[in-house]
C-alpha cells in the first residue's frame, strides 16, 4: 500500500484546522460591527463581554490544536515506519470525520450530550490508531 496515503487525513485535519480558524474573524469582525464588543474586547484574547457564539469559533478551534496534535504526530510515525495499511487509513479517516461532525455540533447547534459524544468517540478512535501502531 503507498505509504503516502496517510497525509490525505492529515491533509483534511489541517484544512478543518483552517476552516475553523477562519470563522474567528468573520464572527469577530461581526460582533464588532453590531456593536457587540469593541476592539479591545480581544486584546488580551477574549474579555468577560465577548457573547459565546463569537467566543465559541475560538474555543473550537483551540480543541484543533490541543490532541489533533497526537494524530499527526501518529500519522508520521506510521509513514516513516512503513506501517500504513488499510487499519490505519480507516482508523485516521473516521478520526478527521468525528472531529469534523465535533466541530459542526460546536460551531452549530451546540448540544453538548451531541458533541461530547462526537469529541469522545474521536478519542477512542485516536487511542485506537496509537495502540495499533504498537501491535
Amino acid at each position: 500500500m503507498p505509504q503516502e496515503l496517510i497525509f490525505a487525513p492529515m491533509g483534511a485535519m489541517a484544512l478543518l484546522t483552517f476552516i475553523v480558524l477562519g470563522f474567528i474573524p468573520a464572527t469577530r469582525f461581526r460582533a464588532v460591527f453590531a456593536r457587540q464588543v469593541t476592539p479591545d474586547d480581544f486584546k488580551l484574547g477574549e474579555s468577560p463581554r465577548v457573547p459565546p457564539h463569537v467566543a465559541v469559533t475560538n474555543r473550537n478551534f483551540m480543541n484543533l490544536l490541543e490532541l489533533p496534535m497526537l494524530f499527526y504526530v501518529a500519522g508520521l510515525m506510521y509513514y516513516v515506519a512503513g506501517r500504513v495499511d488499510q487499519t490505519a487509513l480507516a482508523l485516521a479517516w473516521t478520526y478527521v470525520g468525528l472531529r469534523a461532525i465535533h466541530s459542526v455540533i460546536h460551531l452549530g447547534y451546540n448540544k453538548v450530550t451531541h458533541r461530547l459524544a462526537a469529541y469522545a468517540a474521536s478519542n477512542l478512535v485516536l487511542a485506537a490508531f496509537w495502540v495499533m501502531f504498537f501491535i
